[in-house]
C-alpha cells in the first residue's frame, strides 16, 4: 500500500507526534537534497524506506506522515557537494542521526563504512569519497510520544546559597551497590531507587550533579583497547538520554526512566543537575566519523579554519560547535528548554562554557549566547553553573562570567590544595577563598554563591588520591601516562600510594577532614565529588575518563564509615548555620548594636590580624571570627535570622600552635564544636582568652552562643 505523505511543517525541529502522525524536520541550509529514512528496528539487518522530503521552509526540510506512529526507528541521508576542502562533506552513503532526536537506539559498530572518506587512503585522506553504507553500524534516532504521568511533580528550587552539590557518574554510583537489585544497577533506574536517594538524604545533599547523560559515543581506538569513554563528554545527541544507562531502553523507554528518576528525587526535595556539553560533537576533527552534523550541513554547525577543511579546536576533541551562528544557538536554547520543561531538570553545568562565549576567537561575555540564556524566560532561571575555562587562548575566564551565572571556582580548588600541602604565602588568598572569593564576583555585583567551591572533581584525583600520591599514574589509560594533568598540588604524605605505615595512614585521613571542613564551612556553594565522602580510590589515576570497570566505580564493601559519619556532621553544621552559606558578602565593619565587625582575623597572640601579617611568607596559620548576630539576613517571610558566633583556627604547620581565644566581647563561653586531629569532641567550655593547643594540620571549630540582648534594631 502506498504510503500518505504531507508536507508536514518547519517547527519543531526533530520527529513529533500530534497523536495522529509524525512530522519530521530537519535544519540543513547547504544541502541540495534530503531522504527520511524509516527502519523497522536498530538491528544491522532492518529494513530500510527511503522518502524523498521536498518541502523546505527558512532551511528546514520537512515532511508529515499521518500514519506514523511513536517508535518509529528512523535517520537522514542528506544530499549535496563533497568538497572537503571548502568544508563542504556531504555523503549520502551515511546515515545520520537526527540533531533533535529525544531518543537514539542501540549502540555504534565501529566500520570503515562510517566515515565519509576513505580510511587508508594516504593520499588523499579526509579528501578521498566512501561510497560505503553505514546504515548498519550507526544508532538509529526513536519518535516518542512524550507522555508520561508526573503526578504533580514540583521542583524543589532550593536557594543557591542553600545548595549542596554531589557530582556523580549514573553507574559508578551504583553498579556495585549491594543493596540496589542487580537488574537496575547503573541506571536511571538505580539514581531513583529509595537505597540510593536515602543515602542522599543521609548525607544532606541538596542537588545531585549528573556526568553527560545525552546521548554519547565511545571512540572506535578506545574500544579496541578494551576501553570505553565513561565519562561522556562525547555528545552527539542534545535531546536524548544516553540507552546505556537504561534498565530497559525499549523503543524510547529511557526516556520514561529518566523521567521517573527525576520524579523520585523531587519527591525527596533533591535536585537534578546536568553535565552538558555543547561545546564539541563526537564527530572529532576531519578524520572523525560522519554521524550527524558533518553529514548534515558542516559548514553550519561547525567552526572551520578559514580555507574550511580543518576544525577550529578550543576543545582538545578535533571540533567547536559555532555557537555564532542562528542554527547552532537554536540547537542549543531548544535542548536546554527541552530538558527543563519535558525532563524537569533543575539546572545545568557547562562543559567547557569559555568556548560556547567566543566570538570570532576572544571569549566574549556579552556574546550572543548570553544574551539569549539572559533573557530567556525559562532557561534563565534555573541554576547555571559554568565550567569557565577551555584550552584555548585566553581561554581561563574564572570570576569573568555575567550575572545569573555560577562558576567552578578552580581558584578556590588551587589555593585550598596549595595551603594543605603546606605552600607558603597562601593566608591572604585562602582568606578570600574561605569568604566567597570576593576578588573574583563582588565587583561585578555577583554574591558568594556565584562560586562553586570543590577540592575535587572527576576530572583529577580523588581526595582519598590528593593526599596519597605527588604523581599521576594513568598507565592504564594506555597512553603512557601521558594524559591528565601534570600538577596537581596533591601531597602523598610521606609515601607515593597504598602503605602500612599507621602514621601515614592516620595523617592522610586528617588532611581528608581538613579538606572536607575547608570546603564546606567556606562561603560559596560546596561541591562534593561522589565518593570523596567514602574514600574512594582510582589508584592514583587522575583522568580515568576511560575507565568503565573498578577503577571509577564506588566500592560499597570498602567505604569509610567514619568518614562518611564526618561528612553528614560538616553537611549538618552548615545547614544548621547560616553563618557558613551566607547570601551576602562579608563587610569587615561594626555591626548596629554590636560592638564588633561580622568578620575578624586573629593572630595566635589573640589579637587581631594588622595588614602586615598578610604577607608573612612562612605563616602558614590564621584564626577567623565570624558574628552569628551580625549576619541579619532575611527569610522569606521577613524575620530577620541570627546564629551563634564562630571562631575557626586553621594550622597548616606541621606542628602545634597554641591559639588564645578572643576575649569576651566575641563570646561569653566557647565550646568546641569540631576538630579534624580527634574524631572526639571534649564536652567542656572554653573561657574567653583560654589558651588552647591546635595540633599540626588540622582544624578546631569554636562557637559561642548568641546573646539577643547585646542587639537592637
Amino acid at each position: 500500500m502506498e504510503r500518505k505523505i504531507y508536507p508536514g511543517v518547519p517547527y519543531p525541529q526533530g520527529a513529533t507526534f500530534d497523536g495522529k502522525g509524525i512530522n519530521f524536520a530537519l535544519f540543513a541550509k547547504h544541502a541540495e537534497g534530503v531522504e527520511l529514512c524509516l527502519f523497522d528496528s536498530e538491528r544491522s539487518d532492518a529494513k530500510e524506506e527511503r522518502i524523498a522530503i521536498k518541502e523546505r521552509t527558512h532551511d528546514i526540510w520537512h515532511i508529515y506522515l499521518p500514519d506514523a506512529k511513536p517508535g518509529q526507528h528512523y535517520g537522514y541521508r542528506v544530499y549535496g557537494p563533497y568538497k572537503p576542502e571548502e568544508g563542504y562533506r556531504f555523503n549520502p552513503n551515511k546515515l545520520l542521526i537526527d540533531p533533535y532526536a529525544k531518543a537514539i537506539a542501540g549502540t555504534i559498530n565501529w566500520h570503515e563504512s562510517i566515515f565519509g572518506y576513505q580510511i587508508g587512503n594516504e593520499e588523499f585522506k579526509d579528501l578521498s569519497f566512501n561510497e560505503q553504507d553505514s546504515a548498519p553500524y550507526v544508532p538509529k534516532s526513536v519518535v516518542i510520544d512524550g507522555i508520561f504521568d508526573w503526578e504533580g511533580d514540583t521542583k524543589p528550587q532550593i536557594m543557591h546559597h542553600q545548595t549542596i552539590i554531589y557530582e556523580a557518574h549514573i553507574k559508578g554510583f551504583t553498579f556495585t551497590h549491594p543493596d540496589i537489585p542487580e537488574n537496575i544497577r547503573g541506571t536511571y533506574a538505580a539514581i531513583g531507587h529509595p537505597v540510593t536517594i536515602q543515602y542522599l538524604q543521609d548525607l544532606g545533599i541538596t542537588a545531585i550533579e549528573l556526568l553527560p547523560v545525552h546521548y554519547f559515543v565511545s571512540d572506535w581506538h578506545l574500544q579496541d583497547n578494551g576501553l570505553s569513554n565513561y565519562w561522556g563528554y562525547n555528545t552527539i545527541g542534545f535531546f536524548a538520554p544516553d540507552v546505556k544507562y537504561s534498565a530497559s531502553g525499549v523503543n524510547g523507554e529511557q526516556v520514561t526512566e529518566f523521567k521517573q528518576m527525576v520524579k523520585c528525587l523531587h519527591a525527596a526535595g533533591i535536585e537534578v543537575i546536568l553535565d552538558v556539553v555543547y561545546n564539541h560533537t563526537a564527530e572529532g576533527n576531519e578524520l572523525g566519523p560522519t554521524l550527524s552534523f558533518r553529514g548534515i550541513d558542516n559548514r553550519a554547525y561547525y567552526r572551520l579554519t578559514e580555507d574550511g577543511r580543518y576544525y577550529v579546536d578550543y576543545t582538545g576533541t578535533g571540533n567547536t560547535l559555532n555557537a555564532n551562528l542562528p542554527n547552532v544557538l537554536q540547537l542549543i536554547m531548544d535542548s536546554l528548554r527541552y530538558w527543563i520543561t519535558d525532563m524537569h531538570v533543575d539546572g545545568f553545568r557547562f562543559d567547557l562554557a569559555s568556548a560556547l562565549a567566543r566570538g570570532f576567537h576572544d571569549v566574549d561575555k556579552l556574546s550572543a549566547f548570553f544574551d539569549i540564556i539572559h533573557q530567556d524566560p525559562l532557561i534563565s532561571q534555573v541554576k547555571l553553573i559554568a565550567e569557565p575555562w577551555d584550552i584555548g587562548e585566553g581561554g581561563y575566564q574564572v570570576g569573568n562570567f555575567p550575572a545569573g551565572w555560577i562558576e567552578w571556582n578552580g581558584k578556590y580548588r588551587d589555593c585550598i590544595r596549595d595551603f594543605w600541602r603546606g605552600e607558603e604565602s597562601k593566608l591572604g588568598e585562602f582568606a578570600s577563598r574561605f569568604t566567597g572569593s570576593s576578588d573574583l564576583y563582588r565587583d561585578d555585583d555577583r554574591t558568594p554563591t556565584a562560586s562553586v567551591n570543590f577540592i575535587t572533581a572527576h576530572d583529577g584525583f580523588t581526595l582519598y588520591d590528593l593526599v596519597s600520591y605527588n604523581e599521576k599514574h594513568n598507565e592504564a589509560n594506555g597512553e603512557n601516562n601521558r594524559d591528565g594533568e601534570n600538577h596537581n598540588r596533591s601531597w602523598n604524605c610521606g609515601a607515593e600510594g597504598p602503605t602500612d605505615d599507621p602514621v601515614i595512614i592516620a595523617f592522610r585521613a586528617k588532611q581528608r577532614r581538613n579538606f572536607l571542613t575547608s570546603l564546606f564551612l567556606s562561603q560559596g556553594i560546596p561541591m562534593l565529588l561522589g565518593g570523596d565522602e567514602q574514600g574512594r580510590t582510582q589508584n592514583g589515576n587522575n583522568n580515568a575518563y576511560c575507565q568503565d570497570n573498578e577503577v571509577s566505580w564506588y566500592d560499597w564493601k570498602s567505604a569509610d564509615h567514619e568518614l562518611i559519619t564526618f561528612t553528614k556532621k560538616l553537611i549538618q553544621i552548615r545547614k544548621k548555620h547560616p553563618t557558613f552559606c551566607r547570601r551576602k558578602w562579608f563587610i569587615g565593619q561594626k555591626i548596629k548594636g554590636n560592638e564588633v565587625e561580622d568578620i575578624v582575623w586573629f593572630l595566635p597572640e589573640g589579637l587581631i590580624m594588622p595588614d602586615e601579617a598578610w604577607d608573612n611568607d612562612a605563616a602558614k596559620s590564621l584564626a577567623v571570627y565570624l558574628n552569628g548576630g551580625g549576619i541579619q539576613s532575611v527569610d522569606l517571610q521577613g524575620n530577620k535570622i541570627y546564629d551563634d558566633h564562630f571562631y575557626v583556627i586553621f594550622n597548616a604547620h606541621d606542628e602545634a600552635i597554641t591559639y588564645q581565644l578572643p576575649d569576651e566581647r566575641y563570646g561569653e563561653k566557647w565550646s568546641k564544636l569540631l576538630d579534624t586531629a580527634t574524631t572526639e569532641i571534649e564536652g567542656i567550655l572554653y573561657e574567653p582568652g583560654t589558651q588552647v593547643v591546635i595540633a599540626d594540620r588540622s582544624v578546631v571549630l569554636f562557637h559561642a552562643p548568641f546573646v539577643p540582648t547585646s542587639f537592637s534594631d
